[in-house]
């Protein structure tokens, strides 16, 4: 089964197209049957490239450089994805009103072995093994330099093995 999954930050240029990429090479290593998008809650950067900066970093880790236009996200494609993974708090209730806008309902904990009565939308960093509950957000790498690029990078990196594991108990 395919499971569909979509990365969401605020302009859809650095946070989500990074961690887009980096999930899509590392589900394929895995040998996972998955769908991978990105988006923005924001339109603001409607039809740009992923960030230089961003891509800069990928390709001296040794990822590939998406060809990727950034795109806002829709109440009406929510249906589409079986996990969306927002990258901050702000993301998440965006998102969260997006599925209300759309009438999708939200899994109840009776739900927690079927996500897929609608999207499963949860915190990126659910699966960061250093996140804390007072520190669940992606950095934004957007006003800063190089090395808060790297950084954002290693926070994706190293939350990919739990991500994989719980892509792969959906059954991809």
């Amino acid at each position: 089964m395919t499971v569909r999954v979509l990365m969401v930050c605020t302009g859809n240029i650095c946070r989500s197209t990074m961690a887009h990429q980096v999930f899509a090479e590392v589900a394929a290593q895995h040998g996972l049957d998955v769908h991978v998008d990105s988006a923005g809650v924001s339109d603001e950067e409607h039809g740009n490239p992923i960030d230089r900066r961003a891509a800069r970093v990928l390709r001296e880790a040794g990822y590939a450089v998406p060809d990727h236009r950034a795109r806002q996200i829709h109440a009406h494609e929510l249906s589409q994805w079986d996990v969306v993974l927002a990258m901050t708090d702000y993301h998440l209730r965006s998102l969260n009103r997006l599925r209300e806008r759309a009438g999708l309902p939200r899994p109840s904990s009776s739900d927690a072995q079927s996500p897929f009565v609608g999207p499963d939308i949860r915190m990126f960093r659910d699966f960061d093994p250093k996140a804390s509950a007072s520190d669940r957000d992606l950095p934004d790498p957007w006003y800063g330099g190089h090395q808060d690029f790297v950084q954002t990078l290693e926070v994706i990196e190293r939350s990919m093995p739990n991500i994989i594991e719980y892509i792969r108990s959906l059954g991809a």
